[in-house]
This record gives structure tokens, sequence and C-alpha cells, in this order.
């Protein structure tokens, strides 16, 4: 189990981030994901059979606290995530401002590297809607990096 921790923490972690824009619920949907890991304790292909379930189960419980009726009838605050440099800090806090749909297909992508087809299984999605998602996401991002002066330097 640790050794499993070790090895997918990262990307468990960063796609909390993304969907949930916030450190301390990614923090809490980090220790759901391994609980229900370690709840399960399901039987993998591969170690990439095992990446999408953990990405897959990461997503799902997000999905759930960001329906919750605590979730909606509170106001977040708003955290940065760490960011090497001020560029960087505006980009993350770009991607964060999308709506979740666009997040996790922008996360999944060029975060965690899934090509479009994984990022679909992932997501339980037609190749074609991850596809037109992240290209809404590219178009939106870019749009809104031009209007804040960060496009011509990233």
């Amino acid at each position: 189990m640790e050794e499993m921790i070790r090895k997918h923490k990262d990307s468990v972690f960063r796609t909390a981030v993304a969907i949930m824009g916030s450190v301390t619920e990614a923090e809490d949907v980090f220790q759901d994901v391994f609980i229900k890991l370690f709840e399960k304790q399901p039987r993998f292909e591969s170690e990439d059979h095992e990446a999408a379930w953990l990405i897959r189960v990461t997503i799902n419980l997000c999905k759930s606290r960001l329906r919750s009726f605590w979730r909606r009838n509170t106001v977040p605050l708003l955290e940065s995530h760490p960011a090497r440099s001020e560029e960087q800090s505006g980009l993350v806090e770009t991607v964060l401002s999308l709506p979740k749909k666009y997040r996790i297909v922008i996360h999944l992508y060029y975060y965690e590297g899934y090509s479009i087809k994984e990022a679909a299984d992932i997501t339980g999605q037609k190749e074609s809607t991850v596809g037109n998602q992240l290209a809404r996401a590219r178009k939106l991002l870019k749009s809104a990096l031009k209007g804040e002066g960060l496009y011509e330097r990233v």
C-alpha cells in the first residue's frame, strides 16, 4: 500500500487540486482515494490500469464533493496552488478558473500526459467529447491569458 501511495501520490493530488481548486479539499480527496483503495483492494492488470483506476476514483470523489449540500451552500476560500513563478501562478489560477469539465481534460492531457483516448476512457466520455472540451478549454485559456498579458510570455 505504501508503495502505491508513493508511486501515485503526485498524480492523484494534482488531479484533485485541478478539479477542486483548493489544496485543502484536494488533501481530503487524496485521503479518501487511498482509503477506497485500501477498502476495495482491487486487482490490476497493469500499472497503467492501476493509475487509470486511481484517477477515475479521484475524479468521481471530486465530483461527489462538488455536488455536496455543504459545498453548494458555502463560499470557498480561494487558495493559490504552489507555483514556481508569478507567470506560472497566473497560468494555474487561469486554469482553475475554467469550468470543471475543462479543468479535468486540461489536467489529464497536459499535466498527467494522457492521450485524448485515454482521457475519454478515464472520464467515461466519448473521444470526440474530450477532444471538443480540450479545444474549447484551449480557446478559453488563450483568451483569458491574452487578457492578462500572459499569453505572449507563456
